[in-house]
């Protein structure tokens, strides 16, 4: 074999596929290519390949996504249920490949005695999606955990980067341009596992009864603006039960938008921008989508 001959790929190379398999709101077109590779290194072997090719867009569980009903013209890379490696390091610190879904990562820690990470039970979303966004609750945020990442490069060349490198502020996080995040190493601290388990089991049972967790949503579709509550705005608006199509604002909890079954991505932008604008109107404040939008606009295509 030629030494410059690539390696095979070991991944599942899809096309045309319904990205409203994909998604947390179960809706969106079909995205062009859709890969989910074996592993990190069949990653590392995709991505050195394609270099140059189609943009890349990177997708764990969808679920704070909203993927247009045209579709996407670009490759997915779907980490979730390959990029699923968890490791404990001793010294009460744990490196969780961006695959690994939070609830996981929250129950595991806890079990084997380490506490810090238990808010990320209640995020219906992979380490991959809580590391770009700093996701967080009750206090806690994903980053003030991370010790350090493995990001991974257009070229398809591995980097590990302190925290000290990312610009990390209420639900954002930037750094490095054309970088990926692939895995991550979270300090945490000696904790009970009964009592971690505790905490768990009632953030859960709060986060039941005061959000629509049964019907397909994207969590909080705003940021809370400071000193006050989206919800708390939006309700204040009139707006609960509000529906567009097959769309509706949560009676459970202002802040969600859920698809009643029949729900098209458009009639979940155009619910964004109605609830965007009454509070707009009626309040003088502009907020900030938490959720993010792509693809193209119009019917599925093929």
């Amino acid at each position: 074999m030629s030494m410059h001959q690539p390696r095979p790929l070991r991944g599942r190379l899809l096309e045309q596929e319904p990205m409203a398999r994909h998604t947390s709101w179960r809706v969106g077109g079909p995205a062009d290519h859709f890969y989910q590779p074996a592993d990190l290194d069949d990653l590392v072997n995709f991505v050195a390949r394609s270099r140059g090719g189609d943009d890349l867009f990177w997708l764990g569980l969808g679920s704070n996504l909203l993927v247009r009903d045209g579709g996407l013209r670009q490759t997915v890379i779907s980490t979730s249920g390959c990029l699923n490696g968890l490791d404990y390091l001793g010294d009460h610190r744990v490196r969780a490949e961006v695959g690994v879904a939070c609830p996981k990562l929250a129950r595991d820690s806890v079990k084997q005695g380490h506490h810090g990470l238990e808010f990320l039970s209640g995020i219906p979303g992979t380490v991959g999606g809580a590391l770009a966004m700093n996701a967080g609750c009750l206090g806690s945020e994903t980053w003030q955990w991370v010790e350090s990442v493995q990001t991974l490069d257009r070229q398809g060349r591995l980097h590990t980067r302190a925290p000290e490198e990312f610009e990390i502020r209420y639900r954002h996080v930037s750094g490095v341009a054309d970088e990926w995040f692939v895995a991550a190493t979270f300090q945490l601290q000696a904790g009970e596992a009964e009592l971690g388990l505790e905490t768990i089991r009632r953030h859960l049972a709060r986060r039941s009864a005061t959000q629509p967790t049964s019907l397909p949503n994207a969590g909080s579709v705003f940021r809370n603006p400071p000193g006050d509550h989206a919800a708390r705005l939006i309700e204040h608006c009139g707006l609960k039960n509000h529906c567009i199509g097959g769309a509706c604002v949560s009676e459970k909890h202002a802040n969600f938008i859920i698809n009643t079954g029949t729900a098209t991505a458009s009639d979940i932008e155009a619910l964004i921008e109605k609830v965007w604008q009454t509070v707009k109107d009626e309040h003088g404040i502009a907020l900030v989508r938490e959720v993010h939008i792509v693809g193209e606009a119009g019917g599925a295509r093929g």
